[in-house]
């Protein structure tokens, strides 16, 4: 069985959602370009994918998004304003969106799911392993969750999937993963993934969250996936087929290899819901050392004596 053990260098970021559950707010504005705090979401992941060693960046963009490209390009307008006022600081900020990777984009044009989304990239990344982040998942950078999924995919090959424990009774709200163990403890080998199971049917209380490392023979899978829940060719269903044998060819012959999951047990944002986006907001600023004192005396007063 033939398998990818090459040095993995590209990220793919699906960003053609429509942000619905943010409406209005995202009616004019993408939803990856909702401030956390002073940095619009998306840029905390191309970060972390930079982090992980991960310089090539392919963003699937869709239409609206033209605000995404320009926040990751240069602005000389503004950058020759803060230079005039010797506002170094500022201007080190603002450059540091467009200093952090080789960015690429690509329309998604017909909005057919994750798995569709994915497809898309399969002219950029060419026969290479690669990692693929979800833009609502943000992940703290001091739990290097993609780092450690790289490693295992180069060891194992095929491809990895980033798992973490919820609540059995809110199973049904992720992709689930039923697993045999490892060696690790924080590897397992992942041998079924149900999408949105019933709790009583779900095979664990591993949900999948929005980080995978991927075999390019996924691409050859997604062409042939039907689609699935609300019509949408998923990614999920793609994985889970690979998962299924292990021997599921792509056309140029070779295999997928095994699917491995990493279970998280770090700090996670999900912003891809209004309270959690809140509630991501309110963590990190008070894990700031410019904001965090003052905001936290602030947040105490407020919870004491106004609620």
């Amino acid at each position: 069985m033939t398998q990818s053990h090459s040095r993995i260098s590209k990220a793919v970021i699906p960003a053609a959602g429509l942000g619905t559950r943010f409406l209005p707010a995202t009616k004019a504005t993408p939803k990856e370009m909702l401030p956390v705090v002073d940095k619009p979401a998306i840029q905390y992941v191309v970060e972390e994918a930079v982090s992980a060693g991960l310089s090539d960046v392919l963003m699937i963009t869709g239409r609206n998004k033209r605000p995404l490209e320009d926040h990751f390009d240069r602005n000389y307008e503004l950058e020759e304003a803060l230079s005039r006022k010797g506002d170094a600081g500022r201007l080190a900020r603002v450059q540091e969106s467009s200093d952090l990777a080789t960015m690429h984009y690509v329309r998604q044009g017909d909005p057919r799911g994750l798995g569709h989304a994915v497809l898309c990239a399969e002219p950029h990344v060419g026969d290479q392993a690669f990692a693929v982040l979800l833009g609502d998942d943000l992940i703290d950078p001091r739990d290097p969750l993609l780092a450690r999924m790289i490693e295992i995919q180069e060891r194992e090959g095929g491809s990895v999937v980033a798992l973490m424990e919820v609540d059995p009774a809110q199973i049904h709200m992720y992709g689930c993963a039923a697993v045999k163990p490892t060696g690790d403890s924080d590897v397992v080998k992942i041998t079924d993934l149900v999408e949105k199971p019933d709790p009583a049917e779900a095979p664990s209380n591993l949900a999948i969250i929005g980080r995978y490392v991927l075999d390019p023979a996924i691409f050859g899978i997604l062409r042939e996936t039907e689609p699935g829940r609300g019509g949408e060719i998923q990614l999920t269903d793609g994985i889970q087929k690979l998962a299924e044998a292990e021997l599921s060819v792509d056309e140029a012959g070779r295999s997928g290899g095994p699917v491995h999951g990493v279970i998280f047990k770090g700090r996670r944002y999900d912003t891809g819901d209004r309270g959690d986006y809140l509630r991501a907001i309110v963590r990190l600023a008070c894990e700031r050392e410019d904001l965090g004192p003052e905001f936290r005396d602030w947040l105490r007063s407020f919870v004491t004596e106004e609620m």
